[in-house]
């Protein structure tokens, strides 16, 4: 794989975001500090003067190229609905009275800094807690359906991935006949589900506005007896439609009994706000299939962007490829037996 010679962001200097926060009527004193994203460019700027009580904002510049307008503003909307229902996420702030903003060929939103930790997995009270708060997410997610963020199934998250990775040659030859071959195995097994297949179903569980990608370091914690104590959700980039089950299973770890009585204490919270389709446990195992093949597909896209080569030297070699057969394999016998109970 070779690295193109120049990438969008390089044009997105320190001036280029302070003078994107000016025109927009948020002056920064000059100090910039970068976060981590490999996705998007984001930046925590402090403000000569503070916007609605914010003297540090947090702001973000989308990926060019990777969502329009409209998908974005979509996400824009959903937070602020969750906000407005109490739903402990970061919303964009609406400086001259909008989230969204471009400049110099960006898309740009900008936040309140919000701090907080990763949080106690192994801690059921905590995973109680995190249950009732996806619970009231998802509760205003079914409210009404996304217009134009996509909807997450096979065919977006492994099919045409697959197939971009064999059009651009990307899996080294001597791996790529068997990768392609346990990864159709895998895709198959997925498309057992015809939620997964994009169908809609009466029979199916149901397709709802999610987080879609609640991992735990998109989950921040502040301590009790500090204000807004307990769980809240960052980063809105990835929210589609798909069943709830997706904003539950990247929650768990371990072997599966852990992950039972993980999974028990999730749905004990998020019980208590909303009834959760046992039908969807079915999809756990399919759901991490679908990620773990889009992943290397996302990886591969972004190899023009500095950030990406020296962050995944191992990507290009063999031996990741064959440790991806491996796990493939493993999710292959994954799906073929019975799902968790909770």
């Amino acid at each position: 794989m070779t690295m193109a010679s120049k990438h969008p962001f390089d044009r997105l200097t320190p001036d280029t975001v302070l003078d994107a926060l000016d025109a927009a009527g948020l002056r920064g004193d000059g100090r910039l500090i970068t976060l981590n994203s490999f996705e998007n460019r984001v930046y925590q700027v402090p403000l000569e003067s503070p916007f609605e009580g914010h003297g540090v904002v947090v702001a973000k510049f989308y990926r060019p190229q990777r969502w329009s307008a409209t998908q974005i503003e979509e996400e824009h909307t959903f937070a602020a609905e969750l906000a407005a229902a109490e739903v402990p996420v970061v919303a964009p702030l609406t400086p001259q009275g909008r989230a969204l903003h471009e400049h110099a060929g960006f898309f740009w939103a900008v936040c309140p800094r919000r701090g907080g930790r990763r949080p106690e997995l192994d801690d059921f009270e905590v995973l109680e807690w995190i249950g009732r708060f996806l619970a009231r997410l998802h509760t205003v997610g079914a409210a009404r359906p996304f217009a134009h963020r996509p909807r997450l199934d096979a065919q977006r998250m492994a099919r045409e991935p697959l197939q971009w990775l064999v059009d651009q040659d990307v899996v080294p030859l001597e791996v790529q006949r068997e990768w392609r071959e346990v990864a159709a195995e895998a895709v198959a097994a997925v498309e057992q589900h015809a939620v997964l297949r994009g169908e809609a179903s009466a029979d199916a569980p149901a397709c709802i506005r999610l987080h879609g990608d609640c991992h735990p370091g998109n989950i921040l914690w502040t301590p009790e007896g500090a204000p807004g104590a307990g769980p809240h959700f960052v980063d809105l980039d990835d929210a589609c439609s798909g069943p709830a089950v997706q904003d539950l299973w990247m929650i768990l770890s371990g072997e599966r009994r852990q992950q039972t009585q993980q999974l028990g204490a999730l749905l004990e919270g998020y019980e208590q706000f909303r009834d959760f389709d046992r039908r969807e446990l079915a999809l756990i195992e399919p759901l991490r299939t679908l990620r773990l093949i889009h992943y290397n597909a996302w990886i591969a896209r972004r190899w023009d962007d500095p950030s990406f080569p020296p962050n995944f030297p191992w990507f290009a070699h063999p031996d990741h490829w064959r440790g991806q057969i491996r796990l493939l394999r493993e999710q292959i016998e994954a799906m073929a037996q019975p799902p968790l109970i909770a």
